[in-house]
């Protein structure tokens, strides 16, 4: 009986053969990805499904490492059972020849290629060359972590928010005893109902906005029962925990020497900004702080695919009822298009693979689809940071922690240099140079240089020709092209 390329593993020769184009490539297999492969093979397509995880789920149906012996990490997750049965679809497809899978590919670049996609990869740890032909291509790389910096973000003990998350679901270890978790956005939650569950002494969660944004949207509420009962089962974690909600809060300095020992933090006015006289301290080990998620757009801005404002301020792709994107051909689906988590990712998934196969979309998953988007955009409008939020940046604090670039260097740019965009700013400072060019820190720089929802033109979206580090020898050895 042959084995699948997953069952080797990243050593093996890739089975994909170049001058073959697929039906369909899938890149990345996260909720949305996973959905849109098994969806497409149930309707006849031919599908290879690059992901950069050496398993199928994504960051949010994270597993842990098999050497742990994890008996149940479902109880880790929420939804998993939607997960386990899409997976068991695809292991199914993957044995009857319908999808290859092929994990620990990083896609680093899609280039059009006579009316079909040929999609470059980075495959395994000895980081060998792959390509992948394809007559569609579905994006569904998901999204990354959105940091605003603070005096004192860099010291050990600091972590992101999701990044705490999925130290527990895949290393089971916590990130500290006490753990305090802020920023904004219902993340944080589900973040210090999982800490407090595994043992962890939540003292506090800090979130910078406030709950009475949703009063607005409450026809988006009311078309979504399912979230409100996921908050109050959040809500109720929290409570049987002991833990404090602080509202219109933000942590605004973290302390410590060798590690973190306490955060500072403040009320917060309606545009975040710092209220004097409200400051506290907070003891912790460790913080867990994240104000929601960026989508991760590398290969379709790189495609020219247009953008959009979304409603939580960052740039997303815009798609059409079908999940196109701007560029013939190119599909996509899940936060690429606007954060709003694994369930409407899922449903867009299958929309887009039913659209990509020629099939009518059934009308209960159209609907699913808007009413999850509506509720997304009243989620993302609700923990909008505030512009005062650069308030509480020191000139001291670093604001692009590869680099080393202190606010104060971003500040001289843009008032003494004449900076006006990130681009300049870059320039002058080096600001976003470094190991993940500018994912982390891009949002305080634009922020830093006026770069917002109401700059002339719109949104700026980032485009470079590489999504990640790539060997130079694979550039080499690249046929030439005319011009």
């Amino acid at each position: 009986m042959p084995t699948s390329p997953s069952d080797r593993g990243a050593d093996a020769v890739d089975p994909v053969d170049p001058a073959d184009p697929v039906d369909l490539a899938v890149v990345g297999a996260g909720p949305a990805g996973l959905a849109a492969a098994v969806t497409a093979a149930g309707l006849g397509l031919r599908v290879t499904v690059l992901d950069a995880g050496e398993r199928p789920g994504g960051q949010y149906y994270r597993h842990p490492a098999p050497g742990l012996g994890a008996a149940r990490p479902e109880t880790l997750h929420h939804g998993w059972a939607a997960f386990a049965s899409r997976e068991a679809a695809l292991r199914a497809h993957e044995s009857a020849g319908r999808i290859t899978y092929l994990p620990s590919h990083h896609v680093w670049t899609v280039v059009p290629d006579g009316g079909r996609w040929t999609l470059h990869a980075v495959a395994g740890p000895e980081e060998r060359a792959a390509a992948v032909r394809a007559r569609a291509v579905l994006l569904a790389t998901g999204a990354h972590e959105r940091q605003l910096p603070f005096p004192g973000w860099t010291l050990p003990g600091v972590v992101g928010a999701g990044g705490a998350q999925a130290m527990l679901k895949s290393g089971l270890v916590l990130p500290g005893r006490r753990v305090v978790v802020a920023g904004s956005g219902p993340l944080l939650l589900a973040v210090a109902g999982s800490l407090a569950a595994a043992g962890a002494r939540v003292p506090a969660v800090v979130e910078a906005a406030s709950y009475t944004g949703y009063a607005g949207r409450t026809p988006a509420l009311l078309r979504n029962p399912g979230k409100i009962g996921e908050a109050a089962t959040y809500g109720g974690a929290l409570l049987r925990h002991r833990v404090r909600l602080l509202t219109r809060h933000a942590v605004t300095e973290a302390h410590g020497t060798g590690r973190v020992e306490a955060v500072t933090v403040a009320r917060l006015d309606r545009d975040w900004r710092p209220l004097p006289g409200t400051a506290r301290r907070i003891p912790c080990d460790a913080l867990a702080v994240g104000h929601g998620l960026v989508p991760q757009l590398e290969l379709a801005t790189g495609l020219g695919c247009a953008t959009v404002r979304a409603a939580d301020g960052t740039i997303a792709l815009e798609l059409d009822a079908r999940q196109r994107t701007s560029v013939p051909g190119v599909w996509s689906a899940g936060e690429t298009g606007g954060i709003g988590g694994a369930e409407l990712a899922l449903a867009e998934g299958e929309l887009a693979a039913r659209a990509i196969a020629g099939a009518a979309a059934p009308a209960a998953l159209v609907r699913r689809r808007a009413r999850l988007r509506a509720f997304a955009a009243a989620m993302g409008a609700a923990h909008r940071p505030g512009a005062g939020w650069t308030g509480w940046l020191r000139d001291d604090t670093e604001v692009c922690r590869c680099e080393e670039v202190p606010a104060g260097c971003v500040r001289e740019a843009v008032e003494d240099l004449g900076a006006g965009d990130v681009r300049t700013v870059k320039l002058l400072t080096r600001a976003g140079m470094g190991w993940c060019q500018g994912r982390m820190c891009g949002p305080a720089v634009a922020a830093l240089a006026g770069e917002g929802s109401s700059s002339p033109g719109g949104p700026a979206p980032d485009r470079r020709p590489l999504s990640c580090p790539v060997p130079l020898r694979h550039l080499a050895e690249l046929p030439a092209t005319d011009g």
